[in-house]
């Protein structure tokens, strides 16, 4: 049954046509050897903001169907599962939530023993009963840009990896029940430490769908002064990839994403990269929040510049991001 209910879904997908007036050019962005496709970036994410998926709730059929496309596109790129399997479980009241997690080992001796951890959360809110939230009686939530978008940026960002050698180990994770209270990452991280993980940092990929207005970087990094991470980062890249916004320090997004339980457990630089600044946006949790309002240019240039920074990060011979 739920094979079925991820090919009718897949299909459903590919069937859409257009909205009319909408352009179908595609696009790429080059990185050295290799370009991000807009039509593989938009493919995913028409897949994960599908009706079909019902809002991706934790525990319904509609994430379990996320779940087995993400395990569809790391066996495609030849990533082995983590553990036994790529599922992470882990128990939600009377229901089993699910980490996707895929890892690439590294080339070094020493290094590979060194853990980069790539993560976003798939899940969202489902679907809405509440009068005032159900617009033009649509009830589904679809989460495009919270967090389809942070969702597709990592199995992008396995495609990436899967086809160059690192000198470290890279994770991929896609993290349930985020919208719960950050279960998902905690239930990994809480297991990582347990297993005495070698994680060197985490970077958390969050609402990432549109770009920052009036700002000389392209994306904030939540808990900026808590590590070197931006200032290494963008010294990698060689532009202003990420900075520093009051607003995630005044309303404390450290603590309010997947990246916190890592920093929490494992003592080590794990942060958020967002470019939602509550007023680029206005479809948070919202039933509008639906893949037609996202800037596929401006992913494909996040994409680009995050990619360049953690392959840099992931061969460089010294640890350069640390706590402070």
């Amino acid at each position: 049954m739920r094979k079925m209910i991820y090919l009718i879904a897949l299909v459903a997908i590919t069937a859409c046509a257009q909205k009319p007036g909408t352009q179908s050019i595609d696009s790429s962005v080059k990185t050295e050897n290799y370009e991000f496709q807009e039509s593989d970036l938009k493919k995913s994410l028409q897949f994960f903001s599908s009706d079909e998926l019902l809002g991706r709730n934790t525990g319904s059929e509609g994430i379990e169907t996320a779940a087995t496309y993400a395990e569809e596109v790391f066996k495609d790129y030849n990533l082995k599962p983590y553990y036994t399997s790529y599922r992470d479980s882990f128990e939600v009241k009377d229901k089993t939530g699910y980490n996707v997690v895929a890892f690439k080992e590294g080339t070094d001796p020493q290094l590979k023993d060194e853990i980069i951890v790539l993560g976003a959360h798939y899940d969202h809110i489902g679907l809405q009963t509440e009068s005032a939230k159900i617009i033009n009686k649509d009830s589904i939530a679809n989460g495009a840009n919270d967090n389809a978008a942070g969702s597709v940026a990592i199995l992008e960002m396995a495609k990436y990896f899967s086809s160059r050698d690192t000198k470290r180990s890279i994770m991929f994770v896609l993290f349930s029940a985020e919208e719960l209270g950050l279960l998902g990452s905690t239930h990994l991280a809480k297991r990582l430490k347990k297993e005495d993980a070698p994680v060197y940092f985490m970077l958390n990929f969050e609402m990432i769908g549109v770009p920052l207005p009036h700002q000389d970087y392209l994306a904030y990094l939540t808990g900026f002064d808590n590590s070197t991470l931006a200032e290494s980062f963008n010294q990698k890249t060689g532009k202003n990839t990420f900075g520093f916004f009051e607003k995630a320090k005044s309303f404390q997004l450290f603590k309010r994403s997947d990246n916190y339980p890592f920093y929490q457990e494992l003592n080590v630089p794990a942060q958020t990269l967002c470019t939602f600044d509550f007023e680029n946006y206005p479809y948070y949790h919202h039933v509008d929040d639906e893949i037609e309002f996202l800037d596929m240019k401006h992913m494909l240039h996040l994409l680009e510049e995050v990619a360049t920074g953690v392959e840099a990060l992931a061969n460089e011979n010294d640890k350069s991001i640390r706590l402070k």
